[in-house]
């Protein structure tokens, strides 16, 4: 299921940085990598998405409810806005529909005779490892 909803330029604030790491000459003086900083509290998405958004244990997520995203793998800066607002949205997709609540399951007879058998063979293989006693 695709989620119906796309990031609106207003919901976001781009800062162009300096990049990270190695790249020459060129990476000391070019602002080609995106901090991106999404208010998941202030955003238009439905309150049960931002409620699963937020209690993601996501470390980009700081205590405002603000999620941060640090883009830099492109040369280019409109390339790594682009990469950043793709993450975003996959990360909204992700927590989009709420998960299925899990049905407690019990096994089956013969799954627990099978189990106790298991059991009762391994002990057996185990016993016959043991020292043998000299009487």
């Amino acid at each position: 299921m695709s989620m119906p909803y796309s990031l609106a330029p207003d919901e976001y604030r781009v800062t162009a940085v300096r990049a990270q790491g190695a790249g020459g000459q060129n990476v000391n003086k070019v602002s080609s990598a995106i901090h991106l900083r999404f208010d998941i509290r202030a955003s238009h998405l439905p309150e049960p998405v931002k409620f699963r958004l937020l209690a993601l244990a996501d470390r980009r997520i700081d205590r405002e409810g603000i999620l941060i995203i640090k883009a830099q793998t492109h040369r280019t800066q409109e390339s790594n806005r682009a990469d950043a607002i793709e993450r975003v949205e996959r990360l909204i997709e992700s927590v989009w529909s709420a998960p299925e609540p899990r049905r407690p399951t019990r096994p089956s007879r013969s799954a627990r005779r099978r189990r106790t058998d298991e059991k009762v063979q391994r002990g057996e293989i185990k016993r016959g490892r043991a020292r043998v006693s000299a009487d």
